[in-house]
């Protein structure tokens, strides 16, 4: 076989070297002309839109980050080829248990936190996907009683044709990526693949709002706060498992009433696969959270500097705000998607300051009623410093994608914890 991969980000060139490892012939193609290095035996064609290279392969595998639209993409389905994305690429070729997370927020908290709960149980684990690693570069890498841990993005599961993990997780689905998908129910649609194939071995956990996304045939975990969820909140504030006592919400280590839920959703997930409790309630009683999620990253003058960088829709930032009952100055802005930042025009009337910045601030600005324009982040870190006072937060959560100003949000949650580093 054949295989041309389209689209040589992270994603792509791992799907390259992946196939060639297995003795497919690869060739490699990217409108642009990145640098990457996949090997002597990957035939690679830069600033091309690979459209002349449908004439010799027989399958297209398409990088999470290429839209549907992308002419090669549309010629091979015309055509008849088969067009697959990296993520069904690898999960063919991976050969062990696959727990999938999607949802619009706390994908990457929960993975990391699943992550977790295997380690603390002793069981083998990688956490791949949408996170960092490709999953194509953990393949071969784990033990026969090993779990691979996924984040999936609505990118990568529109891709999908066969996948079926074993566990399968939605934790809440907002409007978002618009601009790609066209429609909010394109891309409820396309989270909603993440379930299409499973079997009646297979556990997919929802809370109950979302059941009706589970269009497979696999176990259905529900979480919440119903007294019929299997994993649910009771009126004392305790977490328990089909009427077991878990642990108090008040010993879950990570902040905000949505890492609570994203607590919650790994916990159901974990017990839904015979995790014992104890390993679970351990784990969630040790987890501190990862970078660029509400990440304190400094404090200077009695203010607390907050790095939300990952949050890159409107719904993430509602979220954040929610999580301080401190007087927040608010670092707001960036590529705005598309969004509808209407939602947010509440939130911001009641923090200290807001500050914009990027390509879209005029249109927020108008679309909350508020805000100072700041250009780049140094400039509006510099005018939250001047206006913030101790006992106050300083937070940096965009609500929008930073390719306007940065390589990709880590970049900018990078830029905000060195300015305030600089600070002290």
């Amino acid at each position: 076989m054949t295989a041309l991969v389209v689209g040589l980000a992270r994603s792509g060139a791992a799907a390259a070297r992946l196939l060639r490892s297995q003795g497919e012939t690869v060739l490699a193609t990217d409108r642009g002309t990145p640098e990457v290095d996949l090997g002597p035996d990957v035939e690679l064609h830069l600033a091309t839109d690979g459209v002349a290279l449908l004439d010799r392969v027989d399958l297209v595998v398409k990088s999470p980050g290429v839209p549907r639209e992308a002419p090669v993409v549309v010629e091979a389905r015309r055509r008849g080829i088969p067009v697959l994305g990296e993520l069904e690429v690898a999960w063919k070729a991976l050969g062990r248990p696959v727990v999938a997370v999607t949802g619009t927020n706390g994908k990457t908290t929960t993975v990391e936190l699943l992550g977790h709960v295997h380690r603390t149980a002793g069981i083998p684990v990688v956490v791949a996907g949408n996170v960092g690693t490709a999953l194509s570069d953990v393949v071969g890498t784990l033990p026969e009683d090993g779990v691979a841990v996924v984040e999936c993005s609505s990118f990568q599961l529109e891709d999908t044709v066969d996948f079926s993990p074993d566990a399968a997780l939605c934790l809440n689905v907002q409007p978002d990526h618009l601009d790609r998908h066209g429609t909010f129910e394109d891309y409820r649609g396309a989270k909603a693949r993440i379930f299409a194939n499973q079997g009646p071995g297979d556990v997919a956990v929802v809370p109950r709002e979302l059941v009706g996304m589970v269009g497979g045939r696999a176990q259905v975990v529900l979480w919440g706060e119903e007294a019929e969820d299997d994993l649910r909140l009771d009126e004392h504030g305790d977490l328990r498992w089909r009427g077991a006592r878990l642990m108090g919400e008040d010993e879950v280590r990570l902040r905000g009433g949505h890492n609570l839920a994203n607590a919650m959703a790994a916990a159901a997930v974990s017990l839904a696969r015979g995790i014992e409790l104890d390993a679970v309630r351990e784990a969630l009683r040790t987890f501190a959270g990862v970078p660029h999620r509400l990440e304190e990253v400094g404090r200077v003058d009695g203010v607390v500097y907050v790095n939300d960088s990952k949050a890159t829709n409107v719904a993430s930032t509602l979220v954040a705000l929610q999580s301080f009952e401190e007087p927040v100055h608010l670092v707001l802005g960036g590529q705005g998607k598309a969004q509808d930042f209407g939602p947010l025009r509440a939130p911001t009337a009641g923090c200290a300051s807001v500050h914009l910045i990027g390509e879209d601030a005029e249109l927020i600005r108008e679309a909350i009623g508020t805000g100072e324009l700041r250009g780049d982040l140094e400039h509006a870190v510099a005018a939250a410093r001047a206006a913030a006072r101790p006992g106050e937060v300083v937070l940096l959560s965009p609500a929008c994608a930073s390719f306007d100003q940065f390589a990709d949000f880590e970049a900018r949650g990078d830029a905000f914890r060195a300015i305030v580093s600089g600070l002290s």
